[in-house]
């Protein structure tokens, strides 16, 4: 694939196996091929590794941030369940919601935690909020920790950011999904993968080993939960797609 910019004549050429398209720069679909770009290279260069929330790593891109902050706020889940914990930035995060809010608390599961990000965590001023659990998210008794963590909440969100396998995804899927009533979500982070896998520290086999096929199979045979775009409660921008990270990532239980 080649792109070519001409900024004299506003316009961007993009060329795939001999086809050629040509777009107004300043479109739509001028400004979703120069995103798709965008986040590609960023994420070979790090992009996200540059930001905190109330003092710890997040390492996520701010529009997905922000994106899950309007649902949370429309959502007003009692708990946040996330796989994924590292520096415990987004546990952080999603504990200044639950405060904000009045309402909820969030429960991180990680495989390792590692000592000096748990310590930070429960030092912090939103530890009261953050549950840690150390162990396979996709482990039947880490499954039931997490559980019995919960207690009876009315209504549960789940955030899966753990290992962006398709296997372990679907995995996490098939034993997360259950916990999530009518009307909330799950969100699978980093469905992005496959764009990455011919860029600079990506790998070939992310075109199919990825968490958006793990989403496919997952909605094929759970006909109870439907893919969404998050609704936007302000919008007025001509932007059609999203800029993200987690694209296809979104699912509502609806049934």
């Amino acid at each position: 694939m080649r792109y070519t910019v001409d900024l004299s004549e506003r316009t961007i050429e993009v060329e795939t196996e001999g086809k050629r398209e040509t777009f107004e720069l300043y479109s739509p679909r001028g400004f979703e091929v120069l995103s798709r770009t965008w986040l590609t290279v960023g994420w070979s260069l790090k992009y996200s590794y540059q930001f905190t929330w109330l003092g710890r790593p997040i390492i996520q891109l701010p529009e997905d941030m922000v994106r899950l902050q309007e649902l949370i706020y429309q959502a007003k889940p009692d708990v946040i369940v996330e796989t994924g914990v590292a520096h415990g930035g987004n546990q952080v995060f999603l504990a200044s919601l639950c405060r904000l809010l009045g309402r909820g608390r969030v429960i991180g599961v990680d495989i390792e935690i590692r000592p000096h990000n748990r310590a930070a965590l429960e030092n912090h001023e939103l530890h009261s909020l953050i549950t840690l659990i150390e162990g396979s998210s996709t482990d039947p008794a880490v499954v039931e920790r997490v559980r019995a963590a919960m207690g009876t909440p009315d209504k549960v969100l789940i955030l899966l950011d753990a290992n962006h396998t398709k296997d372990h995804v679907l995995q996490e899927l098939e034993a997360y999904g259950p916990l999530v009533g009518p009307g909330s979500y799950i969100i699978v982070a980093d469905g992005i993968m496959d764009q990455l896998a011919t860029a600079p520290r990506g790998m070939p086999e992310w075109i199919w080993d990825n968490p958006r096929r793990a989403v496919v199979e997952f909605l094929s045979r759970h006909p109870e939960f439907e893919p969404i775009v998050p609704p936007r409660p302000f919008d007025e921008s001509l932007v059609q797609r999203p800029i993200t990270y987690w694209p296809d990532g979104y699912l509502r239980r609806v049934g």
